[in-house]
């Protein structure tokens, strides 16, 4: 599951990334959360023969996908992340995996490791990030909702497939990451239906990330600064002693 996430990159990094003419300058955000406007690239109009007008334009969508097909959002629960390999098959995310796939990008993004049941551990925020900087994007879904009084609002989902193995030691979930020279080839829903796109739709290689643990003031939406991406150190697993054997109880060990 992907809940928090990042875009510190500057206007123009993303707009060279994205293959963007232009893109309205945005400040740095350290901890953009569900409900949020957030920047994602969709596929642009139709070009005209010879054009070289780039083929993806930069919107603004709020996180957390409203189905058109929804009546009342306040009955309907937040979607903010899909499940890749059922999107083509449920109800909410079929037309937008056909029609309306989207990109979404990011420095990276935050988990949480929950310890195990009845363990003395705490729950371990963790900024995860490409090894080598920059930006990544998250493929994801849109939908525009119509309310009752005809006004309309672009909302948007990111999609999480499998944790890698470097991801799975804290989170069995992890954002799809599509490769920069997939980027047209994802976004195309005019030519590519859901099939034609399944193979991106795996976990990210395994040397892509990093995992830096940080503090819990991620935890709270209020804080937006800097330091909620700083190291601290983990404090250290608590041992527990081992309870003796009896005589008369087999080890299962």
């Amino acid at each position: 599951m992907c809940g928090r996430f990042a875009l510190t990159a500057s206007p123009e990094e993303v707009r060279e990334l994205l293959g963007l003419l232009e893109l309205e300058p945005f400040p740095a955000r350290y901890n953009i959360a569900p409900t949020q406007p957030i920047l994602i690239a969709v596929a642009a109009p139709p070009r005209e023969p010879g054009s070289n007008r780039p083929d993806k334009i930069a919107v603004l969508a709020r996180w957390g996908l409203i189905p058109s097909w929804v009546k009342d959002p306040g009955d309907f629960t937040l979607i903010i992340n899909a499940r890749s390999e059922t999107a083509n098959e449920k109800a909410s995310f079929r037309a937008a995996m056909r029609h309306r796939r989207i990109l979404v990008p990011a420095s990276g993004f935050y988990e949480w490791h929950r310890p195990p049941k009845g363990s003395d551990e705490k729950l371990q925020a963790y900024w995860i990030r490409p090894k080598s900087g920059g930006i990544v994007c998250f493929g994801g879904l849109m939908e525009t909702y119509m309310s009752k009084d005809g006004s309309e609002i672009d909302t948007g989902c990111i999609l999480t497939t499998a944790a890698n193995r470097t991801i799975g030691t804290i989170h069995d979930r992890m954002p799809v990451v599509i490769p920069s020279e997939d980027f047209s080839r994802w976004l195309d829903c005019r030519a590519g239906e859901p099939r034609d796109v399944a193979d991106l739709l795996v976990p990210a290689q395994e040397d892509l990330f990093e995992m830096i643990p940080v503090s819990d003031l991620v935890n709270k939406v209020a804080n937006v600064g800097p330091e909620l991406q700083t190291r601290v150190e983990r404090a250290p697993r608590p041992v527990t002693q081992a309870k003796p054997e009896s005589d008369d109880q087999m080890s299962l060990f």
